[in-house]
């Protein structure tokens, strides 16, 4: 199942590529402007990928386990040829891949946007702490988050960026841990980390004006929910199951 979604969003994401290259020069009036959501998303996405490549190659380095390391290096591979595509999207519209000055996931709470409101203010006025375990990250690093906001149900964790994604502790404690531990907490961290991509795909699906950008954002949303079916049954095999 798991290699079966992995092509499955590869293809999509080649095609992706193909078509905004060929249709889109960066300087077209119909480019999405910064503030959008078509680039807030790819924004924000970029930086959530990073953090799921981060973690999947910790875990091949502390187990031996096949099925986990198999899991690890789809979900890396696919994630960062994604990632790729967004960030070159962000060139193509003579965009930055960084706005220091909008809060992740603002574009989200965009007018007609479908975020709760528990995320309106997050552009001027928000609170942008150090966090200093997602330095690097295209200028995202040292955005904080408010912690605790909720986003279609899936919620940011103090010390935590964006939904779904793990805190400098828990990366810590997976870089620490090792064998069937390693596993259990890299796919328990997983399934909340596509949890939160989910709920930010969804909202592209919804809000992004490019047609393509939309098809690869309801590709990451089949592909994400198939892998977390998985590792609901990786981690009943383990004798665990999700947090929360």
């Amino acid at each position: 199942m798991a290699v079966g979604s992995v092509l499955l969003a590869l293809v999509l994401a080649a095609a992706a590529t193909v078509a905004v290259a060929s249709g889109s020069s960066g300087s077209g009036a119909d480019d999405p402007d910064g503030a959008s959501a078509d680039a807030g998303f790819a924004r924000d996405m970029s930086v959530h990928h990073q953090q799921a490549v981060e973690m999947s190659f910790v875990v091949r380095d502390r187990t031996k386990d096949e099925a986990v390391r198999s899991l690890a290096y789809d979900i890396a591979n696919t994630q960062a040829n994604q990632r790729g595509m967004m960030l070159g999207w962000l060139d193509l519209w003579g965009l930055p891949k960084a706005d220091p000055g909008r809060a992740p996931m603002a574009w989200m709470a965009e007018p007609g946007g479908s975020g709760s409101g528990e995320h309106s203010g997050h552009g001027g006025g928000h609170d942008t702490g150090s966090m200093d375990g997602m330095s690097g990250m295209d200028g995202h690093g040292g955005q904080g988050s408010q912690g605790g906001h909720d986003m279609g149900g899936v919620k940011t964790k103090p010390g935590a960026l964006m939904p779904g994604m793990a805190t400098k502790e828990e990366m810590a404690q997976l870089g620490a841990a090792e064998g069937v531990q390693a596993e259990v907490l890299y796919l328990q961290l997983m399934t909340e980390h596509h949890r939160g991509g989910v709920a930010m795909a969804r909202g592209c699906a919804k809000l992004c004006e490019n047609p393509v950008e939309r098809k690869l954002a309801q590709g990451m949303v089949d592909a994400q929910q198939s892998e977390m079916l998985l590792m609901a049954d990786m981690l009943k095999q383990r004798g665990a199951k999700p947090l929360g």
